[in-house]
């Protein structure tokens, strides 16, 4: 069962009080972290970004507290709810640095991707303006159109790329037809693929996998 993601922020009189996380993150979008949306975007995501952001998350059984710093920068006024909550144990630690690693890898290969696009194929050219498209299902990590014209929806993946993302571009690739009136295809970028994507993607002509690979440069520290 999916757990509930609550904010603790410091009241006016200087106590702690809880709210929902994305409702919160909607009515008070300054705080929503940059490049993410408190709508569209999982609340895993969501979490990431707040805690790169420095607020503290804490772990119980069935809520995930994200705890805000003052704007001196401390958590004081959480104390009590802190000291009540237990610490998150090895695994789930290693499971949350493992999240906040793969979510800073996709965003690297974004970015990295986007300035090289056409090493991913001759003649793409990017048109979504140089961020992620959004749209009603969720945001393409890249929206670019080929040398014929067709819009191609291009998805990455950190690491190994299992079934559920065959449904995810592939809803991304639908938006994107209904809304532009215009042919689509999808291209899917992972480091590996589940044997599943592999044979449906045999199935699905509209539909190219690719592998990356990474090539280490190193200079000297100053």
């Amino acid at each position: 069962m999916a757990k509930e993601h609550l904010v603790i922020v410091q009241k006016d009189d200087g106590n702690a009080a809880s709210y929902p996380m994305k409702q919160w993150l909607r009515e008070n979008p300054e705080f929503v972290p940059n490049g993410l949306d408190a709508t569209l975007d999982t609340s895993h995501t969501l979490r990431r970004g707040l805690r790169h952001s420095g607020w503290i998350l804490k772990e119980k059984a069935d809520k995930v507290l994200l705890i805000k710093p003052t704007d001196k920068g401390d958590y004081d006024y959480a104390s009590s709810i802190i000291e009540l909550l237990p610490e998150i144990d090895d695994e789930d630690t290693e499971l949350l640095e493992a999240e906040e690693i793969t979510f800073g890898l996709e965003k690297d290969m974004q970015s990295a991707l986007r300035a090289n696009i056409s090493q991913l194929e001759p003649g793409l050219t990017i048109i979504d303006g140089g961020k992620e498209k959004i749209t009603e299902v969720g945001r393409i990590d890249i929206t670019a159109q080929d040398s014929k014209g067709n819009i191609v929806v291009i998805e990455l993946k950190a690491g190994k790329a299992n079934p559920e993302v065959i449904a995810q571009i592939f809803s991304y690739m639908g938006s994107v037809a209904e809304a532009e009136k215009k042919p689509v295809r999808g291209i899917l970028i992972a480091g590996d693929f589940h044997k599943k994507v592999l044979w449906a993607a045999k199935a699905l002509p509209n539909l190219q996998l690719k592998r990356y690979s990474f090539q280490f440069t190193f200079t000297d520290a100053k």
